[in-house]
């Protein structure tokens, strides 16, 4: 059993820098991939970063690549999000996930995680 909580989000200007932090808890962290995903208003959860359970593999969306680097210390059992030249279309609800059953790889589809935290929000403003 994981048990994620993500933490960092706040209000900010275009071109400003975020970190999010994720919180796990549990003995299997170590175990698992993670990643990153999104939802604003009105529209479907997306993929944003994943991180292998080593952290020698990672990817990245489109949208956030050169911008976002994803990171993960399995010894404070903590994943990380370093936001930087955020755009108001990053403005979304950024949410935490564990994957199970994979860990030399990461995915990228939202359905292939177990475990998520409850979300925090990012606002940036033009």
């Amino acid at each position: 059993q994981v048990q994620l909580v993500e933490s960092g989000g706040g209000l900010v200007q275009a071109g400003d820098s975020l970190r999010l932090s994720c919180a796990a808890s549990g003995r299997t962290f170590s175990s698992c991939s993670m990643g990153w995903f999104r939802q604003a208003p009105g529209k479907e959860r997306e993929f944003v970063a994943a991180i292998s359970w080593s952290g020698g593999r990672t990817y990245y969306a489109d949208s956030v690549k050169g911008r976002f680097t994803i990171s993960r210390d399995n010894a404070k059992n903590t994943m990380y999000l370093q936001m930087n030249s955020l755009k108001p279309e990053d403005t979304a609800v950024y949410y935490c996930a564990a994957d199970i059953r994979r860990t030399v790889v990461a995915s990228t589809d939202l359905h292939e995680y177990d475990y998520w935290g409850q979300g925090t929000q990012v606002t940036v403003s033009s």
